[in-house]
């Protein structure tokens, strides 16, 4: 085989290669985290729709992004105490979870359906990092992939501080529902 061609098909498969790489990474800018807060005296609900994800479908890898300050409360007292006493936004800016779905070869990502899935990782948030674990639904209509979850953390564990004040207001533990449409490839 001469250089010429050789290197042609040196080309072509790297190019290939490098389309399937990056066709099996799906990423969304506009994700939803909301987070809700029951207790007998009041509920607190929350909504960042800013959050960015990547998924990656063939190994399972998973990543959140999102700016503290980008969520939207009711009123807007709860959001300046959120952002000022709460999470301290200007110190701890970005929340981010790092992990991934420990049965993506479940998911059949060429047929429409729901799949419950695994997803562990790490919580970071104000500052500090936890380890979670949660069940999680991948959806595929269409040809369109998205993703949802539900679970709660405890404020505590997180070193999110409640005043006396209004320790009836918030409760302890919080639940936190994602929902993203994965329509960008990477």
């Amino acid at each position: 085989m001469n250089m010429q061609l050789r290197s042609l098909v040196v080309l072509v498969a790297l190019f290939g290669f490098s389309f399937s790489v990056s066709a099996q990474k799906f990423y969304t800018k506009n994700g939803l985290l909301s987070f809700f807060s029951n207790t007998a005296f009041e509920n607190i609900k929350a909504d960042n729709n800013q959050v960015t994800s990547v998924l990656n479908t063939q190994t399972g890898e998973l990543q959140f992004s999102l700016l503290n300050n980008a969520f939207h409360f009711k009123k807007a007292l709860m959001e300046e105490h959120f952002n000022e006493d709460y999470m301290e936004s200007k110190t701890y800016p970005k929340s981010s979870f790092k992990g991934s779905i420990t049965n993506i070869k479940n998911v059949n990502f060429s047929k429409d359906g729901v799949y419950p899935v695994t997803v562990t990782g790490e919580l970071s948030l104000h500052g500090v990092t936890k380890k979670i674990s949660t069940t999680a639904n991948i959806s595929l209509k269409g040809g369109k992939i998205s993703g949802a979850a539900k679970f709660s953390i405890t404020l505590a564990d997180y070193q999110i501080k409640i005043d006396d004040t209004v320790k009836d207001s918030i409760a302890k533990t919080i639940e936190i529902t994602v929902s993203c449409l994965y329509d960008q490839k990477l």
